[in-house]
């Protein structure tokens, strides 16, 4: 699944290729036929990203709300467009600011709806801060954490704890800090919350700016390569008995929550 940083970089590209124009909206599918009804021709204001969770807002207090979920992409091209291959559930198309035509198409999202501000306003209200938005605040996050028995690693992954972190950042972040995932978020101090904190933003503002994640520091970008040819370079996410980066002891795996989950027990005691 994308994780926040996915998203926000979504956000920018249609905002920058598309806020101020008239979107026509479709639904090749059938799908998101009526949805689509409702904001096609209108004017595209703005585009933005809470956590996972991408939002179109049309003229007419209107939102689209896309969440990708595990098969969800939009696949991009000029003007005209072609003819919709496949399951398409949204087309959108028009012409920017700078007249260049831009069109994309959204296939396999999880959800994809036509939003009134109540409703918008509820589903920001069941996600906790995100590292990547300039109105985050991170002490929400900590209230949470700090009353709570549930491990840190289970908490990271709760979208209503903090919005955006996905399997990767969770498993890179608390290895870089040392911090076991099995921790108590009772026993995570104010001091290393707000380095945790921290970390998870400049890390996701990478993730925003290349495109890709960068998790690994530079001493340590060398030797094993990553799990796959076209993912970033790991301490631990998908390197289970491999030896760890820093320690050489062999990373560790086991499924928390039905995500799978990776620590190195040397680098992470607990």
């Amino acid at each position: 699944m994308p994780e926040g940083h996915t998203l926000h970089r979504l956000a920018r590209r249609h905002e920058r290729r598309l806020a101020g124009a008239v979107v026509r909206v479709s639904s090749p599918q059938g799908k998101f036929a009526a949805g689509a009804a409702r904001v096609d021709g209108r004017t595209l204001l703005r585009s933005q990203a809470w956590g996972k969770h991408l939002l179109h807002e049309y003229e007419g207090e209107l939102f689209v709300h896309i969440h990708l979920g595990l098969y969800g992409t939009f696949i991009e091209s000029g003007l005209p467009m072609p003819e919709p291959v496949g399951q398409v559930r949204m087309r959108m198309y028009g012409s920017g600011r700078d007249g260049s035509g831009f069109g994309t198409d959204l296939r396999g999202p999880t959800a994809c709806e036509v939003l009134a501000p109540p409703e918008m306003a509820a589903l920001v209200a069941r996600l906790g801060p995100d590292p990547l938005r300039s109105d985050a605040d991170p002490d929400r996050a900590w209230v949470r954490i700090s009353r709570s028995r549930r491990s840190i690693g289970s908490l990271l992954m709760d979208q209503s704890v903090i919005a955006g972190v996905g399997n990767v950042y969770r498993a890179e972040v608390l290895f870089r800090h040392g911090i076991s995932p099995s921790r108590a978020g009772t026993g995570i101090g104010r001091d290393e919350w707000s380095a945790l904190w921290a970390d998870l933003a400049g890390l996701m503002r990478v993730g925003v700016r290349r495109g890709k994640m960068h998790v690994v520091r530079p001493e340590h970008d060398h030797g094993a390569p990553s799990y796959a040819a076209d993912r970033p370079r790991t301490y631990v996410y998908r390197r289970a008995g491999e030896p760890c980066r820093r320690c050489a002891a062999p990373v560790r795996h086991s499924v928390l929550e039905g995500r799978n989950l990776f620590w190195c027990a040397g680098c992470q005691p607990g």
